[in-house]
């Protein structure tokens, strides 16, 4: 939109100049060049992630044979020599490190992640498997950290410098400080032995989880799954175990959404417009409600993809800790019985999330604000 000057003769209207709404030329080539921008913007960011898994995947091939060969590090001092050569041999991890590499990348661009060394299963048939709860769990976490970090948020901003402000303020810092395993440990301590409100540990309950097997092809999203079953008691009990680990996992992400909230609101608040809005009688109340809400919210959906890499890393200790069999609980096994192929497919599966998820929410936060495509 052209901008019109209080002296001189105006400007011409950026469209229907002949009286027919129909838009003249400058309306549509900034029409042309804005949505020219977004798709240029959007193109670099879903080319990023090629570079952005080739060197995770490089970093993690590099990382896993820093030790030796995956069958040597597994079955080492279990086999005799001879046996152990023979293995290493048919498997050809006796090749040169580069022609390893190259073939790896080949068998990845293939959808081959290999086969698993300590329980033979082809490491796709793991991600299948157990990935849909880790997803899970993920969603979970965002939603609990939506429910506490934003409207904390706003009431720290509300309170600034006052004793609910530095009260949500430490409580931010303890959630962002607190190990997650730590966090569960407690929780569980206090609301499943305790209290024995919930559930200890697992997904579901083995009354729960054979009726969800009766359906046919399950998701292996057990709240899609038991929402199948029809039955009210089977949704429940899903949704009972889900708490403890998702409060565990989420309140780490919390404590972040918390401090972003509070300052962008502060900030939105000492604005011009907010000020104006004030001085004309506007209570504080609907001046963060109307005014300093939705601002505050652009940055939480630009950090949104950082945090979910920070969940699918805390995941492999909340996993553990509730016995959630998802994908970080099938690392940390894969990891004590160092198989390391099994480990590099998961963590490859991971990097991979993490990129699409970046560039979701780069997509996102260009639609809300433009201004992140210049």
């Amino acid at each position: 939109m052209t901008a019109t000057t209080l002296t001189g003769p105006p400007s011409p209207p950026d469209s229907a100049a002949d009286g027919t709404g129909t838009p003249d030329r400058s309306s549509r080539r900034r029409a042309k060049a804005s949505g020219g921008s977004l798709g240029r913007y959007l193109l670099v960011r879903l080319l990023l992630i090629i570079p952005t898994v080739f060197i995770l995947v490089t970093t993690v091939f590099v990382l896993m044979r820093a030790t030796g060969d995956p069958i040597t590090a597994a079955l080492g001092g279990r086999l005799p020599a001879d046996q152990l050569a023979e293995r290493v041999h048919a498997a050809g991890y006796d090749r040169p490190i580069i022609v390893q590499y190259f073939d790896y990348l080949g068998s990845l661009l293939r959808g081959d992640f290999g086969t698993t060394l300590s329980d033979h299963r082809p490491v796709t048939e793991v991600l299948t498997t157990f990935g849909a709860a880790t997803l899970e769990l993920a969603v979970y976490s965002l939603i609990v950290a939506f429910i506490v970090g934003i409207p904390l948020g706003l009431a720290a901003a509300y309170f600034r410098d006052r004793l609910p402000d530095a009260v949500l303020r430490v409580f931010a810092i303890a959630c962002y400080a607190t190990p997650v395993f730590f966090a569960g440990l407690l929780l569980k301590l206090v609301f499943a032995v305790n209290l024995g409100w919930l559930p200890v540990a697992g997904r579901a309950s083995t009354s729960a989880e054979i009726e969800m097997q009766k359906l046919d092809n399950p998701t292996g999203f057990y709240l899609i799954d038991a929402i199948r079953t029809g039955d009210g008691s089977v949704v429940a009990d899903v949704l009972e175990h889900a708490v403890l680990p998702a409060l565990a996992l989420g309140l780490l992400t919390a404590g972040v959404f918390l401090r972003l909230v509070r300052t962008n609101v502060i900030g939105t608040l000492q604005t011009d417009y907010v000020e104006a809005a004030r001085s004309r009688g506007v209570r504080e109340p609907r001046l963060l409600r109307k005014h300093a809400y939705r601002p505050a919210l652009i940055p939480i959906i630009t950090v949104i993809g950082l945090q979910i890499a920070l969940m699918l890393g805390g995941a492999v200790l909340t996993e553990t800790t509730f016995e959630w069999k998802g994908l970080g609980f099938q690392l940390a096994h894969y990891l004590q019985a160092r198989d390391f192929v099994a480990v590099q497919g998961i963590v490859v599966l991971l990097a991979v999330i993490v990129a699409v998820t970046n560039f979701i929410v780069d997509v996102i936060a260009a639609l809300i604000d433009p201004r992140v495509r210049y």
